[in-house]
């Protein structure tokens, strides 16, 4: 179910956010905060959800909340984190085609798969190393012939800044991935959907409400009006594509935590690399956006790098079932 929410978020909201720049949009702090303004929805789930346990339990004073006072201090630092991640993004998606920025993207789960070594012990593998040293020089062939698609009127310092603004996006991305693992093995919690909603809430106010102030700062709300007036598709289109961007992110951002928190970050990770080829078809299809051959060298390098790290997952897996299967067998032998 997760992966569902995650594929559709993604996929539709990525192409969103790039219309909206491509017709005339500047704001980029609207658009970060579009990531998980649409966090309300998120109550609806819950209160159903509380309300189902309610009648199970005769006396409504202890209903209990799964959140502990642990993961709601993770989900703060983590929301205004995520608000940061989700600007450099932004930028990215305000300067860089889509089918560049899915790919740079992509390498977030290279610095997951370092992040996560570090704060939740997970192993390196030389096909982990491989799928890192693979997708990093996909980045680099993309890096040294930046022209591709670039907007008539883009500037080369533009295009860099999306670039590099992307590849950090990316590296914080990775440690978000980890960092979310890591709050949930030690605050030591059973995983439920109540406890994924609710810390996908606490975290996703957090970020909105980080962004929001950064708008007031910036005065984007008294920008709005003004824009959606000179929108290239027109005013109701503006608000329309602001809408169906703050409803396909927020089910992005259902998708992730909730495969993160059900299996790992590293699992997350390797689903959005395999997004990336989707992602490349989708903007070819609906942008003005061409496929080159310094892309497709750089998708090669994408999964080829994927390829290797599911390889090597799956053998972890399976040394580890024989394993498990000789030491259950053992009693039975002596």
């Amino acid at each position: 179910m997760y992966a569902e929410f995650y594929v559709i978020g993604q996929i539709s909201g990525v192409l969103l956010v790039r219309i909206y720049y491509l017709h005339g949009g500047k704001r980029k702090w609207l658009q970060s905060s579009l990531l998980t303004a649409g966090f309300p929805i998120l109550i609806l789930p819950i209160s159903i959800s509380y309300m189902k346990k309610n009648k199970k339990i005769t006396n409504n004073n202890n209903i209990r909340f799964f959140v502990t006072p642990k993961l709601a201090i993770f989900s703060a630092i983590l929301g205004i984190l995520l608000g940061i991640c989700s600007y450099l993004y932004t930028i990215g998606a305000s300067y860089l085609p889509v089918s560049i920025s899915s790919l740079l993207s992509s390498t977030s789960l290279s610095f997951t798969a370092i992040f996560a070594y570090f704060m939740v012990k997970h192993k390196f593998t030389h096909y982990s190393v491989n799928a890192v040293v693979l997708m990093m020089l996909g980045s680099i062939i993309l890096g040294l012939h930046m022209n591709g698609d670039r907007p008539i009127g883009e500037s080369n310092r533009q295009y860099t800044l999306g670039f590099v603004m992307t590849i950090i996006g990316a590296a914080l991305h990775g440690f978000l991935n980890a960092g979310v693992e890591y709050s949930h093995v030690k605050a030591g919690v059973v995983v439920t959907f109540d406890l994924v909603m609710q810390i996908q809430f606490l975290i996703s106010m957090f970020s909105s409400l980080f962004c929001i102030v950064a708008m007031i700062i910036n005065k984007d709300f008294q920008a709005i009006t003004r824009e959606a007036e000179e929108f290239g598709l027109g005013q109701h289109k503006y608000y329309m594509i602001l809408a169906l961007s703050a409803i396909s992110l927020q089910s992005m951002m259902i998708g992730s935590l909730g495969m993160i928190y059900c299996s790992s970050a590293l699992l997350f990770g390797i689903v959005n690399a395999l997004l990336v080829p989707i992602q490349q078809i989708f903007a070819v299809i609906f942008l003005p956006e061409s496929f080159n051959s310094d892309k497709w060298m750089a998708l090669a390098m994408c999964l080829w790098g994927f390829a290797s790290y599911f390889y090597g997952e799956y053998k972890d897996s399976m040394t580890n079932k024989v394993t498990k299967t000789k030491h259950a067998t053992l009693p039975e032998q002596v």
